[in-house]
């Protein structure tokens, strides 16, 4: 498998409409989650997944295009238009309603509170450098390895720890600190 999609990538340079039809086959989902886990809307992630595939075709087209790595590609390019669309939008405010999160069982309430942080999470990633975002949702949502990112990035192992290490420790600030209550609501 591993020579699989270097193969699919010469014949769909050569526009072979079954080798482009398994790459998106092959891509295609794995695009769509990484997508929907930074923006959590799932209309926005087929749009970005849409988009990433047009811009392939159009670099193909071109000339252009990877000459290997094609999943870090199809990943930078669509890591790309998630940094654009944030740039358009930036990110809403880390406030979360406490009061819905009163109940914590597995019904609708439960349901509401992992929704909620999961956007809170998604809010939080949000805050950091494209970077470390992109290096800490590959390690840690999608299981990527530290060589296999800094084959993505064209970064030293080095540096991706170096990034991740960065990323971990703005989360924990800003979930943690988002977390702690506040001193004067204990006392009333």
């Amino acid at each position: 498998m591993a020579n699989r999609p270097e193969q699919l990538l010469q014949k769909a340079r050569q526009f072979d409409q079954q080798a482009l039809a398994e790459i998106y086959d092959l891509f295609s989902d794995a695009l769509y989650a990484y997508a929907f886990k930074h923006v959590g809307k799932a209309q926005v992630a087929e749009d970005l997944v849409a988009e990433t595939f047009q811009r392939f075709l159009s670099s193909l087209e071109r000339g252009g295009g990877p000459n290997d790595h094609l999943q870090a590609y199809l990943y930078r390019i669509t890591h790309n238009l998630i940094t654009d669309l944030y740039r358009r939008e930036p990110p809403p405010s880390l406030e979360l309603d406490t009061e819905l999160l009163i109940e914590d069982g597995p019904g609708p309430a439960g349901q509401l509170a992992e929704q909620q942080e999961a956007e809170r999470v998604r809010k939080a990633l949000r805050l950091l450098t494209p970077e470390q975002r992109q290096v800490v949702v590959l390690k840690f949502l999608e299981g990527w390895t530290t060589q296999e990112i800094s084959q993505a990035l064209n970064k030293s192992q080095g540096a991706v720890k170096a990034l991740q290490h960065r990323g971990i420790a703005a989360l924990q600030r800003v979930l943690i600190d988002d977390q702690n209550p506040d001193p004067e609501l204990e006392n009333q």
